[in-house]
C-alpha cells in the first residue's frame, strides 16, 4: 500500500525554508510543493496517464495559494477520470489563447481588406484602409476581435462623431460590422458589436450635393475666365469640361488620351471605367458616348497641347504616371469662393435641371447622357438606338446656351485664354 501523506497546513508552505537541494512538501493525491535552494516555491502534481508518469505545473507560491493548488488538483483529477490528459488539455488551452490573442481586430481587418481588393476601385480601397488606420486601429486594433465590447465600439464611434464627422462615423460603423462578420465566417466567433448599434449614433440628414443654379452661371463663368486665383490651366479646362460634358469627376480625371479621337471628335468611355460597369453583380457593359460639342472639342485640343505627352488628360503634377487628384476640382472651387456652394457632382445636377427646364429636353435623354442606370435591358437598348443623335444635338445646344449666358453674344466657340 502506498504511503499516505498528511495534508499540508497553511503554515507549512509559508514557513518552508530552502535547503542545499530541492525538496518536496506533499499534500497528497500527487500534489506537492517544490522548494528550491534559492527559496522559490512551486506547486507540482505528478500523475499517471495511459501508463506514463507525467507532471503538471500549477504555478508559484504564494501567488497560487494552497487552496487554489488543491482546486487545480481536483480539476486535473476530473479530466483524468474523463480519460483526458491534463497536460495535453493545458497545452491546447494555451494554444487557443495564443491564437485568440493573435486574432486582433487590425489583423482581421487587413485580411478582410486584402480579400475585398479585387472588387473595389483603387480609391475605395485606399480610403477604406486609411479611415481604419486613422480612427479604428489606434483605439481597438490591438484588441482580440472576439473580446471587443459594445461599450468599446460605441466609445470609438462617438469619438469620431464628436468632431462633427457624423457621416464618417456611420460609414465606419458599417465597415466594422462587415469585418466582425468576416471573422465569424472564418470561425472566429464574436458578438459583432458594430452590427447592433442602430440608434447610438446621431442620424445623418440626407442631402444633395451642393450645386449652383442656372442664374448663377454668368458669375461663375466670369470667375473662371478672370482666374483671380491663378489656377493651373489644366484645372480650369477640367472644370469647364465638367460643365460641358458632366462626366463624374473620377471618370473625367482618369481618362487616358487613348479614349479620345481628336480628328473624328469622338470620345467613348469603355464600360469598365464607368460607375455601373464596376459593379460586381450585373455590371452595365455599355460603353458611354460622351457626345462632344464644338466648344468641348476646342478645349480638348487646347489641353492636348499641354498634356498630350502624358498618358492622362489630367496628369498628377507630382507624378505624371498617375491622374490628377480626385480633390483637385473641389480645391479649385474652394479657392474660387464656392465652398459648400458647388461640387464636382454639382455640375451634373446643374446640367440635369437646366437642360430640362430651359432647353426643353426630355428627362430620359438627359438621364442617358448622365450614364444613369437603366431600369431594364430593353429600355437600355432602346436608349442607345434612339437617343444618341438627340444627345449629340442636346450637348451642342447646352454648350451654346452656356456661351449665351456668359456673354450675351451670338453663339461662338470660346477658348480659354492661356494664363
Amino acid at each position: 500500500m502506498p504511503k499516505l501523506s498528511a495534508p499540508l497546513t497553511d503554515l507549512q508552505p509559508r514557513n518552508a525554508k530552502p535547503k542545499d537541494k530541492p525538496y518536496k512538501l506533499s499534500d497528497g493525491g500527487g500534489l506537492y510543493l517544490l522548494v528550491n535552494p534559492d527559496g522559490a516555491k512551486y506547486w507540482r502534481m505528478s500523475y499517471r496517464f495511459l501508463g506514463k508518469e507525467k507532471l503538471l505545473a500549477f504555478g508559484k507560491y504564494p501567488e497560487v495559494t494552497l487552496a487554489e493548488a488543491r482546486q487545480k488538483r481536483l480539476d486535473a483529477k476530473k479530466l483524468i477520470n474523463a480519460e483526458i490528459d491534463p497536460s495535453a488539455e493545458k497545452k491546447e488551452r494555451r494554444r487557443a489563447a495564443e491564437e485568440r490573442a493573435s486574432n486582433t481586430f487590425e489583423k482581421i481587418a487587413r485580411e478582410w481588406h486584402a480579400n475585398r481588393l479585387p472588387t473595389w476601385r483603387e480609391s475605395t480601397a485606399r480610403d477604406t484602409l486609411r479611415r481604419l488606420e486613422i480612427d479604428i486601429f489606434p483605439a481597438i486594433g490591438s484588441r482580440a476581435i472576439d473580446a471587443i465590447t459594445h461599450q468599446e465600439m460605441i466609445a470609438t464611434l462617438r469619438k469620431i462623431e464628436s468632431r462633427g464627422a457624423h457621416e464618417i462615423a456611420h460609414r465606419i460603423k458599417a465597415t466594422c460590422a462587415r469585418i466582425f462578420s468576416y471573422a465569424n465566417q472564418l470561425g472566429i466567433q464574436n458578438r459583432n458589436p458594430a452590427a447592433d448599434l442602430k440608434d447610438v449614433l446621431k442620424p445623418v440628414k440626407a442631402g444633395h450635393f451642393a450645386a449652383i443654379q442656372a442664374d448663377d452661371l454668368p458669375v461663375f463663368l466670369n470667375a473662371m475666365d478672370r482666374n483671380d486665383q491663378r489656377l493651373y490651366m489644366p484645372t480650369r479646362i477640367a472644370m469647364r469640361l465638367m460643365l460641358l460634358i458632366f462626366l463624374r469627376t473620377s471618370e473625367l480625371i482618369e481618362t487616358p488620351w487613348s479614349e479620345i479621337d481628336l480628328e473624328k471628335g469622338e470620345w467613348i468611355v469603355p464600360w469598365h471605367r464607368m460607375k455601373r460597369g464596376k459593379l460586381t453583380v450585373n455590371p452595365d457593359m455599355t460603353d458611354h458616348h460622351v457626345c462632344l460639342s464644338r466648344q468641348a472639342l476646342v478645349l480638348l485640343r487646347e489641353l492636348h497641347q499641354l498634356t498630350g505627352g502624358s498618358m492622362y488628360l489630367f496628369p498628377n503634377q507630382r507624378d505624371h504616371e498617375k491622374p490628377m487628384s480626385n480633390g483637385a476640382i473641389l480645391m479649385a472651387l474652394r479657392r474660387m469662393g464656392y465652398q459648400n456652394k458647388m461640387t464636382g457632382h454639382g455640375f451634373r445636377a446643374l446640367a440635369m435641371s437646366t437642360i430640362k427646364e430651359h432647353l426643353g429636353y426630355r428627362h430620359e435623354v438627359v438621364d442617358r447622357q448622365l450614364a444613369h442606370a437603366q431600369k431594364d435591358k430593353v429600355a437600355a437598348a432602346y436608349d442607345r438606338a434612339t437617343f444618341l443623335e438627340e444627345r449629340k444635338k442636346m450637348m451642342q445646344d447646352w454648350a451654346d446656351y452656356i456661351d449665351r449666358l456668359a456673354s450675351g453674344e451670338p453663339v461662338m466657340v470660346r477658348s480659354l485664354r492661356l494664363a
